[in-house]
């Protein structure tokens, strides 16, 4: 029986590329986007796609989008929260509102898909249950520079998801992943990038002229890493997290090594404030 799959962001990058990756397996799509008359795809047809408008920051479009895919095919099994964007430059380069838009759509946005995710998981399909996947990016999980407030709606998204994960009975069937992508030749990198104004201060760092740059010259193949997705997808036992990427493997195996290192080195004045007597069963 086909899987079916909900998907934010399909018009580029990851999303669309992840969105064919479903239909070329043999799965049906939900392809969501701000505008879904924009979307086109190889091999659809009435009874394997559906394209519906999806805004992060409209909580009435999701909704209506959860109930259009229970409406045509009854049920959901994976929802894919791969819509954001990248926010480029030094801290304080960026205004309030560049700050709160990023959180709003990386963050705040996912946590509304997130939500009623579950509640049609647990609530409106029979059987219960499917699989929630957070894009994020390695950026979760390191701080990278020019990119603090993306890395702060990816680290929070990380954060959440880790937590909820732990909230959900077992019974429900509901499961989370995080995947952690690397540096691919999607369209993050170029045209769907902000970039802050210049301050006099950041004269060494320059957003623009290091990502213009890097664009188009990242290791990762996009259509590789929507297969990657779909493997992960589609697991009985799906992770919580998994980095795909060379460039991100390497980059998380430093910072585990790093860690390690910190943590050790402080490890005395970590264990020197319990209650005299006090034992520890964690």
């Amino acid at each position: 029986m086909p899987r079916i799959f909900l998907i934010t962001g399909t018009s580029t990058g990851f999303g669309k590329e992840y969105a064919q990756e479903v239909l070329n397996r043999g799965d049906c799509v939900v392809a969501t986007a701000r505008d879904p008359s924009k979307l086109s795809f190889k091999g659809t047809t009435p009874d394997n796609y559906l394209a519906l408008r999806l805004d992060v920051t409209d909580k009435s479009s999701i909704k209506a989008a959860f109930d259009a895919t229970l409406d045509k095919f009854g049920r959901v099994d994976v929802v894919v929260n791969n819509a954001g964007y990248g926010l480029a430059g030094c801290f304080e380069e960026y205004t309030d509102e560049q700050i709160r838009q990023q959180m709003e759509i990386n963050f705040f946005g996912l946590l509304d898909v997130t939500r009623e995710a579950m509640q049609v998981m647990r609530d409106r399909q029979q059987p219960q249950g499917g699989l929630i996947q957070q894009v994020t990016s390695i950026g979760g999980q390191r701080g990278v520079p020019l990119f603090s407030a993306y890395c702060a709606s990816k680290w929070a998204v990380e954060g959440f998801t880790e937590a909820v994960s732990l909230e959900v009975k077992p019974e429900w069937g509901i499961k989370f992943t995080c995947v952690e992508p690397g540096g691919f030749r999607t369209d993050w990198a170029g045209r769907s990038m902000q970039f802050a104004e210049r301050h006099p201060a950041y004269d060494h760092m320059d957003a623009q002229e290091r990502m213009s740059a890097r664009h188009g010259n990242q290791a990762g193949d996009p259509v590789k890493g929507a297969k990657a997705m779909y493997e992960l997808a589609i697991m009985k036992d799906p992770p919580l997290r998994c980095v795909i990427g060379t460039d991100a493997y390497a980059a998380i195996m430093n910072k585990i090594e790093k860690y390690e290192q910190n943590y050790k080195k402080f490890e005395t004045l970590s264990n020197s404030t319990d209650v005299d007597g006090f034992v520890n069963k964690a």
